[in-house]
């Protein structure tokens, strides 16, 4: 008898991410704005990123993903700016006398979680789980 062994992992980890150009230049425009979106998609397609909707402004980018959650939300930013601004610059010469051949991008960047269920959602559920019971703090033990 042969066992298999499958495991399935469902996930839905849906992520807003901006982030700025260096001293807010407007930048990414014509030629630097699409080439940033072909590479911004490559790098989503090798890291198993799903591109929900984004845009590119002249001194932002903005961008709903879909990750995997064996990623972390830095390391997928870190890949993200640190490679389209090392092509950036080498494919487009004048940026590099804009940012003196440094970093393209500012430090930082905004992250935050999005999906159809709410906190609230989720902590009726919870307690719907303890209906009738009474309970001391809102991280409880079933019994």
């Amino acid at each position: 008898m042969i066992t298999v062994n499958l495991h399935i992992l469902l996930f839905s980890l849906q992520i807003h991410l901006c982030w700025i150009t260096k001293y807010r230049y407007k930048v990414l425009k014509d030629q630097i704005g699409q080439r940033a979106k072909t590479l911004i998609r490559r790098i989503c397609t090798e890291e198993n990123v799903e591109i929900i909707s984004g845009s590119i402004s002249p001194d932002h980018v903005h961008l709903l993903v879909s990750i995997d959650p064996s990623l972390s939300i830095s390391k997928l930013v870190k890949y993200l700016k640190g490679k389209t601004s090392r092509r950036l610059q080498m494919e487009f010469p004048e940026l590099g006398k804009k940012y003196w051949e440094q970093h393209l991008w500012a430090r930082g960047y905004f992250a935050v979680t999005v999906g159809n269920v709410t906190a609230k959602m989720i902590e009726e559920y919870i307690n719907h789980h303890f209906e009738g019971k009474e309970h001391e703090d809102s991280f409880r033990v079933e019994q």
